[in-house]
């Protein structure tokens, strides 16, 4: 087992790994737990069913946090003519068409957020060698391939995250920095479930929802009830 650092042990005293947790419960745990002299980032990671390697059972979406991210979103837009300047008057930190696309084939990756229009995607997905392992390729299902791109970069400002199941067939997503109070994180986590709860693949039989913890960037994981989480559809 790798060794835990002295934080890392004084949290897992807090809790009893073997119970699956209300969320209430996780919640106000989390929230109790020593803190570092830093903020730190709070993630829902939910285990599923599915099975990754089928095309028609990838999990993929996006969603608008309420109560945002707590973190500085850099947000690149790769479009043409007046889209350029749209993108700019709604806070994109860099816009552009083949400067950009040039730039990031010499690998700079200087952002958290890539956005494009439909006719810009000819030439972008010429960059998918580079921009798929980081998982920054705009993709309609996640709303970054637009032509209302100023909506679009004040959605990602305002704290719109994306999700993905990876090849564990596990889905991390942020939720806000642990420095918020408990009923913002609460929200947040709502928004989110249900999100991945509706991105269920309409092709899939079985259990989809194996397990969820919540857990903070230098805590461990506290196991949530997946019956109760199973049922915030919304």
């Amino acid at each position: 087992m790798p060794k835990r650092s002295k934080l890392y042990r004084a949290r897992a005293e807090k809790l009893d790994r073997n119970i699956k947790y209300s969320f209430g419960d996780a919640l106000n745990i989390l929230k109790a737990m020593p803190v570092p002299k830093f903020d730190e980032t709070v993630d829902l990671v939910f285990r599923l069913g599915t099975d990754p390697r089928q095309s028609d059972q990838n999990v993929r979406g996006a969603v608008s946090l309420p109560k945002g991210t707590g973190k500085k979103v850099r947000i690149a837009v790769i479009a043409e003519g007046d889209k350029i300047e749209q993108a700019k008057s709604a806070g994109a930190d860099f816009a552009g068409m083949e400067d950009l696309i040039e730039k990031i084939k010499g690998g700079w990756l200087d952002f958290d957020v890539l956005i494009a229009t439909p006719s810009a995607m000819s030439q972008v997905r010429t960059l998918g060698k580079v921009l798929g392992p980081k998982g920054l390729m705009p993709n309609p299902k996640t709303g970054t391939v637009t032509d209302q791109v100023d909506n679009a970069v004040k959605e990602a400002k305002a704290g719109r995250v994306e999700f993905r199941v990876d090849k564990g067939a596990c889905v991390h997503v942020p939720v806000g920095k642990l420095s918020f109070k408990v009923e913002d994180i609460a929200e947040n986590c709502k928004a989110v479930i249900q999100a991945v709860l509706r991105a269920k693949p309409s092709a899939f039989k079985g259990i989809y929802l194996l397990s969820c913890t919540l857990s903070a960037t230098m805590s461990p994981g506290v196991k949530l009830d997946v019956n109760e989480i199973a049922n915030m559809k919304g």
